[in-house]
This record gives structure tokens, C-alpha cells and sequence, in this order.
């Protein structure tokens, strides 16, 4: 770690490759966190207090209370796409810059959420316990019947980068696009990815596969509840691949139980690490612990993009993936 007192103080608040401790040695003095568990609050609060900027995930809570002896910080560079753990009032009311690292997860996170689409579809968790329990005596007709995924209908609710890239996976399969976007995307690319702009309650009532790709924001709270759930087809999925706060966990659960939708399939949880139990014990679910952007080639990139903003920002230029250029007094 460099001495050198002129160089600018930054905290790491999560283990990070080795790669990315060596670029943040050749330019800023280092208060590392080498834990995969996050710092908790206070620790966080008082590590914050004397350093010019900060890489943090999603685990880390940046809000008022955090920073609140945080005189020296210029900027919290996340290390995430989504930022609803950074009260981005608060830092910007303090002039502090916040960023994160859209585009580069893009298709990796696609990628996963059409994984979960067709596994949860074609009941694939569910019959590899059913195999390694030793139920597999014989093939039958009717054995292990999903739904097709080929020349359905996919409703996608939140039409962003990813919501785009799974558009176009689903376009190779044949299927139908709708979606829903709080604002509707312009006419050249509906055409591209041949979508068709819908309410949400009709996007509800028509899908076979729901996809959920917008940000968690407060009005998105529990969005999808037992009222919504119960206008699907019993024969349609949920795939939720934005966050956990999104849906009600325990009417999801109450509706797969009840065979109200046929499956659905989860990235992300309203109070991860933690699952809700109601959730493990229904069957007709897919289950993965919020790896949907969790390749090394990604993962990578997603550091050195927030290293590239950190490090623009304590530069004094504008970083490449600012959310909040209200706080940017720069040109």
C-alpha cells in the first residue's frame, strides 16, 4: 500500500479480486475489508470517516447515517448496476458522487434470466430432486409435464438494457414480447425487438412467462402480490431477476401452493442472505442465491468499471457511469 500522504484515501468494503487491490494501490492509500461478509453499520460509519471515496456493493448501506462523519468523501462508487442501497438524495444534498457499473452485466444477467425462465418452465430443479430422491422407476406420458417456453408469450415488466436483452433471446425462441416500462419505449425500438407496449394488468392477464427487470424503487414495493398473481394463468411463471422487495414473498408462496401460477423462479430475495422459509418449501420453484451477473469475465468487469469511476472522480473528472449529476460541479 502506498505512504505516500498525498494520495487520496479510499475504503474497499468487500473481499474484491487481487487485481483490483493492485490498480487501487497505484494511485490512492487503501483501507481494505479482505472479509466476504460486509462491514456492519458502525464499522462502516467510522472506516467512512477520513477517506475521499469508497467501492462498495450492494450490501453496504450509504445513507445519512453512514456518511454522517464522512467530511473528506468525494464519492461512492457501487459496484453494482442498481443503487437502492445508496440514498442518492443524501449524497447529492452533500455534493458526494455516486455511480455504478450498468451495460458491462448486461447479457450475463440475460443470460440467467432466461436460465431461470426455462428451468422453472420445464420443472427442472424440481425433477433433478425428484431423480437424485430415487422416485425415477419409469418413463411415463404424462411424467414431469412442464410448459413450453418456444411460441409463448413472454411479458416483460421493466424495458431496460437487460429487459432488451432478454427480448432478443426470446425473439430467437419465437416468442411473442410485450412489456411494460414506465415509459414506453420509442417505435424504432419496439420494432427492433418486436415489442408490443401493454398496462401492467394486461401484461399480468396475457403472459405465459413473466419476467421482472425494473428497479426496486419504492412505488415497486411488493408490486407483484396476491392480487396480481391471481390475474396470471395458472399454466404461467414468474421470474423475478430485479430485486427481492418487488414481490410479496409470502403471496408468491400461497400462490405456487395453490397452484394459482404453474412455477416461477427467483434470482434476488426481499431480506437476502436470508430466504424466506415459506419459499423452500413449496417445489414448483427455482431458487438460485443472486448470481445473475456471477461469471468471472463480468464480475471483472463490473470491479474495474467502478474502479474506473472511483478513480475518475477523486481525478476530478466526471466518472463513466455517474447517477447523480446533480452533485458533478465539474464542466
Amino acid at each position: 500500500m502506498p505512504q505516500n500522504s498525498t494520495l487520496p484515501k479510499v475504503l474497499v468494503a468487500r473481499q474484491i479480486f487481487p487485481e483490483g487491490i493492485e490498480r487501487l494501490n497505484t494511485f490512492a492509500q487503501v483501507d481494505y475489508n479482505d472479509q466476504i461478509l460486509p462491514l456492519d453499520p458502525t464499522e462502516l460509519a467510522q472506516r467512512l470517516n477520513g477517506v475521499d471515496g469508497a467501492l462498495v456493493t450492494g450490501s453496504e448501506r450509504i445513507d445519512a447515517q453512514a456518511i454522517q462523519g464522512a467530511s473528506r468523501l468525494k464519492i461512492v462508487s457501487n459496484m453494482i448496476v442498481g443503487f437502492n442501497n445508496l440514498d442518492i438524495q443524501v449524497l447529492t444534498q452533500r455534493g458526494i458522487l455516486a455511480t455504478n457499473t450498468p451495460d458491462v452485466l448486461t447479457d450475463t444477467t440475460a443470460d440467467m434470466g432466461f436460465m431461470l425462465l426455462m428451468a422453472a418452465a420445464r420443472r427442472l430443479s424440481e425433477s433433478e430432486r425428484w431423480l437424485r430422491d430415487g422416485q425415477w422407476k419409469n418413463w411415463s406420458l404424462g411424467g414431469r409435464l412442464g410448459v413450453d417456453v418456444h411460441h409463448s408469450t413472454i411479458g416483460i415488466m421493466g424495458m431496460g438494457r437487460i429487459g432488451q436483452a432478454i427480448a432478443k433471446r426470446a425473439l430467437a425462441f419465437g416468442m411473442d414480447v410485450i412489456y411494460y416500462n414506465r415509459t414506453r419505449l420509442s417505435p424504432d425500438i419496439e420494432k427492433a425487438y418486436q415489442a408490443t407496449y401493454v398496462t401492467k394488468e394486461e401484461l399480468l392477464q396475457r403472459a405465459d412467462h413473466v419476467m421482472l427487470v425494473m428497479p426496486y424503487v419504492a412505488e415497486n414495493h411488493h408490486l407483484i402480490g396476491a392480487k396480481q398473481l391471481a390475474m396470471m394463468k395458472p399454466t404461467a411463471t414468474l421470474i423475478n431477476l430485479a430485486r427481492g422487495g418487488i414481490v410479496d414473498e409470502n403471496a408468491l408462496a400461497q400462490a405456487l401452493a395453490d397452484n394459482v401460477i404453474f412455477a416461477a423462479g427467483l434470482d434476488v430475495y426481499e431480506g437476502e442472505p436470508n430466504v424466506n422459509p415459506r419459499l423452500l418449501e413449496v417445489s414448483n420453484i427455482v431458487l438460485a442465491p443472486h448470481i445473475g451477473s456471477a461469471t468471472k469475465k463480468t464480475r471483472l468487469a463490473m470491479m474495474h468499471l467502478a474502479i474506473d469511476n472511483l478513480m475518475a472522480g477523486l481525478q476530478l473528472q466526471r466518472p463513466p457511469s455517474l447517477i447523480n449529476a446533480e452533485a458533478w460541479k465539474g464542466d
